[in-house]
């Protein structure tokens, strides 16, 4: 962690000294000098790195140098602020600048009492450690150099099937009132997975129309409980409700309904009895599954039916479980490894979780011909887990995690540990999560991989690793959503702490009282805060260390004008603002003194511009705004920030038609662009988008050329908005040819255009395209005859959501290589056609006719004939998932 500590350093250094000369004038010679000591460090930090045991002694040293690293960041970009901050009050300073002198001598203090001497304590206590053991070093441990094997990992599930069967026989009993059964047992043994896997099954889904799930955690909010349970029953805002008002809601709906909902971990009888105040218990056709660790909540939601206590696995289902992690069929193990693989599955005590973990380690040496490099990293893996789990049985699923993490490459474990910042139990979205990654300084740039590749490269390793979780994926196959169990979250929270790595702090408050105290967080570096986030405003808080402030709160918080300045005034040093649960009246034209930022997100209904004042934060790599305005105008010159790569938003963004300074060669990502903006002229200059969204009157683009300038472009989202008027009664009359779309086109969405079905073949025309998206009548009309014109020759996933079609045809060749069908709000299409079972993977259907829904089981039918049996239960055969009441 040291290594990546440094290298931000002398990045963020290489930029100083090549793009903002004019604001260390005077100090260069000390800025390279302390390059060239770093470049030093690093190798030095690299060679060591290859150790197979560095010992606690060189731990502690490797602690020291990125606290001196961290120090040195401080000072320069301290200095950075005020030499900015004079620059602005003195157009003199341009050309003398006292405020360079002061940064030389900081710098030669800093290199001659901090970094010098801590780097030859590290050096010397490297050499000794050689002496003792010269075996010691080398490049025998390559993990993290070597190809890791991209292996998809499917949720296994082992020993729960008579359990399933058992709790779904008392969903099904008839009683005289709302009955509530529980499921209890320590962490890691599956409570979860038990209760999805009840959640899927088929016979639950059709005996209960009404089907919910809601996360309650030990971080237990009722409002965010009852909000979760009206969403299946209503979309209005019921944000200016009172809980007490939500209660008689959330009961006046269910009262009415033959329903099931999940609580999943419930943490305490007070948890229980503020969600039981909106059950209405007069309902016997209801029924709630809850999950605990604790056995006084379940008996105190239910003294007649005694809770049903998860067991641990026996030592046959251990080992089909590993098997399954490992090598994702049962009997591929070698033969040679079995009696290996068993006593390392035995080791894990029967849980779950701690054989999922230790199965993602095993992954990491995985080699379908086995071989003896294999057999030894299992060797070693076995040795060690036997020594960390040792007699301790209440630490032996968290001693796993300890294990697999210090077998963690170091440009991994940052990644790991930060995803404790989000809240237990939250979706976590990956495109968030990889570019707070990059804005951090955790990702190393690897040509020619882009760093958005690498830090997706990373994510995938750790779900490989089996620590996190995915929960949702992208049409295209990349990760969407992901999740981590609460066990691994609180490791991460644990080892990211102020007494060990310090990489970030979870501000809490409890008896009306912040821990830590808000006049506590002078030295943390990044500060994570869920709730209660007016107050710990309101208390000035001052982190002139703190480099990131991340609100996750789950409620709107609309801060007082009075509150605004806190955050620039608390953390000058920002590098990443993520307050997007933050309602904030006006634009805070003070954030744009941070000169530091990387990545901010903001939200406020009245936003509709972006300041010309942001254009001097320089560093900006990531700009999202959360606004209700239809349109949204870039003020800022954004040719002047050249760091900025993705810049995400809903509204129409317009730019100045002045396009001023160089091109933007590593803007990525712009969404949603007016259509008035999309002229070659721009399109020259952002020459590297990868992924455009446009909204507004896409007739403009029917004759012109110039997406064919994107030749990069991969993703293109289209939304027709011609307000005032109405999309339906002024539909877009045609598409551009298809030499005009982008020609390396892969993902394709629409939205609202009402176009005729018989444009669909420019569509088909369209030859690397693989991903479209048909969305809010996209197209519109009764009669769909694919094929007569253009075949989708490479499409592999197609989603139809809100369509008025009722007869769809296709020819034999038109989908061949068609995968994934999502069909949504379809409810007037009579017939799925059944010439798609050929190539197709899914099908996905929900709020469609009985009479699809039909046909989709004719294709599973078809799907079966074709295959046989057996392709069910193989990964990769046919999925059919049908939305609970389609079929009824």
């Amino acid at each position: 962690m040291a290594e990546a500590a440094i290298t931000f350093l002398l990045e963020n250094l290489q930029k100083l000294l090549s793009d903002h000369v004019h604001l260390i004038s005077g100090a260069e010679g000390e800025l390279k000098q302390l390059q060239n000591e770093l470049d030093l460090m690093k190798a030095f930090l690299v060679q060591s790195a290859n150790r197979r045991e560095k010992g606690e002694l060189f731990r502690q040293f490797e602690t020291q140098i990125r606290d001196v690293v961290h120090e040195a960041e401080d000072t320069l970009d301290t200095c950075l602020v005020e030499a900015a901050a004079g620059m602005k009050r003195n157009f003199l300073s341009r050309n003398l600048n006292p405020k360079g002198a002061s940064l030389a001598k900081k710098v030669k203090t800093l290199r001659e009492t901090e970094v010098k001497p801590i780097f030859e304590r590290a050096k010397i206590n490297f050499a000794n450690l050689q002496i003792a053991d010269p075996s010691a070093t080398g490049d025998e441990d390559t993990k993290g150099k070597a190809k890791k094997i991209p292996l998809l990992r499917e949720d296994n599930i082992v020993g729960f099937e008579g359990e399933a069967d058992t709790l779904i026989s008392y969903l099904n009993e008839e009683s005289e009132e709302l009955e509530v059964i529980s499921i209890i047992g320590m962490p890691g043994l599956g409570k979860t997975t038990l209760a999805w896997k009840i959640y899927k099954d088929s016979r639950v889904q059709f005996e209960f129309p009404t089907m919910i799930w809601v996360y309650v955690s030990q971080e237990f909010n009722r409002r965010d409980v009852f909000l979760t349970i009206l969403k299946k029953f209503t979309q209005v805002d019921m944000s200016s409700k009172t809980d007490n008002e939500l209660a008689c809601l959330v009961r006046s709906y269910l009262e009415k309904s033959k329903f099931i909902l999940f609580m999943d971990d419930v943490w305490t009888t007070e948890d229980w009895k503020n969600i039981e105040a909106a059950l209405p218990k007069g309902n016997k056709l209801g029924k709630v599954l809850i999950t605990s660790r604790h056995e006084r909540v379940a008996v105190h939601a239910n003294r007649k039916r005694e809770p049903h206590q998860l067991r641990f696995l026996d030592s046959t289902e251990s080992w089909e479980l590993l098997q399954l992690e490992v090598f994702r069929n049962l009997d591929d193990c070698p033969q040679d490894f079995k009696t290996l693989g068993k006593d390392i599955a035995r080791q894990c005590g029967g849980v779950p979780l701690a054989i999922v973990v230790i199965g993602g380690m095993l992954v990491e040496s995985f080699s379908p011909q086995g071989g003896s490099a294999m057999k030894s990293e299992w060797e070693k893996i076995s040795a060690s887990v036997n020594s960390y789990l040792a007699d301790d049985k209440e630490k032996r699923t968290e001693n796993i995690i300890a294990l697999s993490y210090k077998q963690m490459s170091h440009d991994l474990r940052d990644c790991f540990l930060y995803l404790g910042v989000f809240p237990e139990d939250t979706e976590i979205h990956a495109w968030k999560l990889i570019r707070l990654w990059i804005a951090e300084g955790f990702i190393k740039h690897k040509p020619p991989k882009s760093l958005e590749e690498v830090a997706e490269d990373n994510l995938k390793d750790l779900i490989n690793l089996n620590l996190v979780m995915v929960d949702k994926t992208k049409a295209e196959g990349g990760i969407k959503v992901c999740r981590m169990h609460d066990m691994i979250r609180e490791f991460c929270k644990a080892e990211a702490g102020i007494k060990k790595q310090n990489l970030f702090q979870e501000v809490k408050k409890s008896n009306n009282v912040f821990d830590p105290r808000v006049s506590q967080i002078q030295k943390h570096r990044r500060i994570c805060i869920h709730s209660y986030v007016q107050d710990f405003l309101r208390g000035r808080p001052k982190g002139p260390r703190v480099r990131s402030f991340l609100c996750f709160s789950k409620e709107t918080i609309t801060l007082p004008l009075e509150c605004i300045p806190s955050i620039p005034e608390a953390f000058d040093l920002l590098r990443v603002l993520d307050a997007n649960p933050i309602k904030f009246l006006k634009f805070p034209i003070k954030l744009t003194q941070l000169i530091h930022l990387r990545y901010i997100a903001l939200s406020g209904d009245e936003f509709k511009s972006l300041p010309d004042a942001v254009s001097k934060l320089w560093n900006l790599q990531t700009i999202r705004i959360d606004t209700i305005s239809r349109t949204f105008e870039i003020k800022a010159n954004i040719w002047k920030m050249r760091q900025l790569r993705h810049f995400k938003t809903k509204a129409a963004i317009t730019l100045s038609s002045e396009l001023k300074g160089e091109a933007a060669e590593n803007l990525q990502s712009l969404s949603r662009l007016s259509t008035q903006c999309c002229t070659e002229e721009l399109f020259n200059k952002t020459p590297n988008l990868i992924n455009l969204g446009i909204r507004g009157d896409l007739a403009t683009l029917s004759d012109s050329r110039c997406l064919i300038k994107l030749n990069r472009l991969q993703k293109l989202k289209l939304l027709y908005d011609v307000f005032p008027d109405v999309t339906s009664e002024n539909p877009l009359s045609r598409l551009a040819q298809p030499d005009r779309f982008p020609p390396n086109l892969k993902i394709l969405e629409l939205s609202a255009t009402h176009l005729s079905w018989k444009h669909m073949s420019t569509l088909g025309k369209l030859g690397a395209l693989k991903v479209l998206k048909l969305k809010d009548f996209a197209f519109v009309g009764k009669f769909w005859e694919a094929g007569v014109e253009g075949k989708f020759a490479s499409l592999e996933f197609l989603l139809i959501a809100r369509t008025d079609l009722e007869f769809w045809t296709a020819s034999s060749d038109c989908f061949p290589g068609l995968k994934c069908l999502v069909l949504k709000n379809c409810e007037r299409l009579e017939e799925i056609p059944l010439l798609l079972h050929k190539s197709l993977q899914i099908l996905d259907i929900e709020r469609v006719s009985k009479t699809a829904a039909a046909s989709a089981r004719k294709i599973e039918a078809e799907k079966e004939c074709m295959h046989g049996q057996q392709h069910r239960a193989k990964r990769g055969g046919f999925k059919l998932i049908i939305a609970p009441g389609d079929e009824r």
